[in-house]
């Protein structure tokens, strides 16, 4: 299986997230967090699923503290909306697959 979410990192972010014309769903995660781990696949099959409607880019807080610290996410996981360049929702934790598609689906 082909990876369908992309690294952003605190210099991509403006142009990746910021500047799309598509929504994106930003996984705000690290290597050392479990929740964030199990969070992966269901985010991967999610970007499948929903392929060219929204894009979904995943920031390493440890190798970008600039853009967690700008929204002021405080707990990992935490994905973040953004359309057109603004925030428009945020879901904090490892929640399931269909949380998050219905979440996506309110939102975008």
């Amino acid at each position: 299986m082909g990876t369908f979410t992309k690294a952003v990192t605190d210099s991509s972010f403006e142009a990746e997230v910021l500047n799309s014309q598509t929504p994106v769903l930003v996984d705000f995660w690290a290597e050392w967090c479990g929740p964030c781990r199990a969070l992966a696949p269901k985010l991967e099959e999610v970007a499948q699923e929903l392929g060219a409607k929204v894009k979904i880019v995943k920031v390493n807080v440890d190798e970008n503290p600039g853009t967690p610290g700008k929204y002021g996410i405080r707990g990992i996981p935490a994905m973040l909306l953004f359309k057109g360049g603004s925030e428009v929702g945020q879901l904090v934790g490892n929640h399931p697959k269909d949380a998050i598609v219905d979440f996506l689906a309110k939102n975008t």
